[in-house]
């Protein structure tokens, strides 16, 4: 697993393919089939030529067993072939070869189910491989060919991307339990630039190139010398923040203009409905209850709400106190017209 060391590097340790390639050794020979058909005992259907034809059993000379379909004497439609080192496949033929969909159980436990060309593995396929890996993916005359995922059990690393006659070669993504790597691969190995993701929030660019060391003056030797190791160098390093939203909060004991704004308004309402009936209080109609305001603490317009009540409270004391001057200097002034009317009369009955 790769580890981000102090200097900013990112050291991997690329997961090897650990799987049995059972194509390629001790599995072509499970894979080759009786090539004559006709031979060995046969229990079946036959034509009016006295070939195999239809329905058939076949006991072959090597010891294989087939159970299926024939057509002039060659497997041809669905069967079962079964091998005498315990390998075993079922599906499609045509003219005795593997053609169309099958699955093949090879002896070390490992399992082909896909297309078939004749007898080559090739198209869709998923292979399931004797250590517990997995490949699933595009295949190419018995080689993983194309775009595929390739798993490992072990490590619960995943690949996914390019392939070239079975090796990891193209743009891919390498997936591990806590990072991943994105870039190119040629022969199952990353080369040139690339891109760390880490799971605790950072990415590290860089490219992998060959160490200094192992580009010294080849020595000569018979045998062909292994691959030079490639070192990652870390080019830039970005660290992604979260971002958290600020929210302002007003002081209780600040009036927002919003609040002010709305206590006047109130006044002037107040102020407007002046011929309100005498001895009956009037009442905000957006008044709310103490016991409503207090079960509502959570919501900030209480406080405005309180002082748009004091402002109406002290409004309406005002106009009733404005009434109450006019009242008295209508008093007045209709006591004054009555002692006028009095005297005229008084003057009318002297003459």
């Amino acid at each position: 697993m790769s580890e981000l060391s102090s200097e900013g590097e990112a050291e991997e340790s690329e997961p090897e393919e650990t799987e049995t390639e059972s194509e390629s050794e001790g599995t072509e020979d499970s894979e080759a089939e009786e090539a004559e058909a006709d031979l060995g005992e046969y229990d079946g259907e036959r034509n009016s030529a006295g070939e195999r034809h239809g329905r058939g059993k076949a006991q072959l000379p090597n010891g294989d067993t087939y159970d299926g379909e024939y057509e002039h004497s060659l497997r041809n439609g669905q069967g079962t072939y079964r091998f005498k080192n315990g390998a075993r496949y079922i599906g499609q033929y045509l003219q005795n070869k593997k053609h169309g969909h099958g699955v093949f159980f090879y002896p070390d436990g490992s399992k082909y189910e896909g297309s078939w060309v004749n007898d080559q593995k090739h198209g869709y396929g998923e292979y399931t491989y004797a250590n517990g890996d997995t490949y699933a993916g595009e295949w190419f005359n018995n080689y993983r060919h194309g775009q595929g995922t390739y798993v490992y059990k072990d490590t619960g690393s995943k690949y996914v991307g390019g392939w070239v006659n079975g090796n990891q070669e193209g743009e891919a993504e390498l997936i591990h339990l806590n990072h991943r790597y994105r870039g190119k691969f040629l022969n199952g190995n990353p080369v040139g630039q690339g891109k760390y993701v880490f799971d605790i929030g950072c990415e590290q660019q860089g490219e992998y190139i060959q160490s200094a060391e192992d580009k010294g003056e080849e020595e000569e030797e018979e045998e062909p010398s292994l691959p030079a190791a490639l070192k990652w160098k870390a080019t830039e390093i970005t660290k992604l923040t979260p971002w958290t939203p600020s929210v302002k909060k007003t002081p209780p004991s600040e009036a927002s203009p919003a609040a002010a704004e709305a206590a006047a308004a109130a006044g002037e309402a107040v102020e407007e409905t002046g011929g309100a009936v005498e001895g009956e209080e009037t009442m905000p109609a957006n008044a709310v209850t103490d016991e409503t305001a207090d079960g509502r603490d959570d919501e900030p317009a209480h406080e405005v709400s309180s002082e748009v009540f004091s402002s109406e409270k002290h409004a309406e004391e005002e106009d009733e106190g404005s009434r109450g001057e006019e009242e008295n200097k209508e008093a007045q002034e209709e006591q004054g017209t009555a002692n006028l009317e009095d005297k005229e009369d008084e003057s009318q009955e002297a003459e």
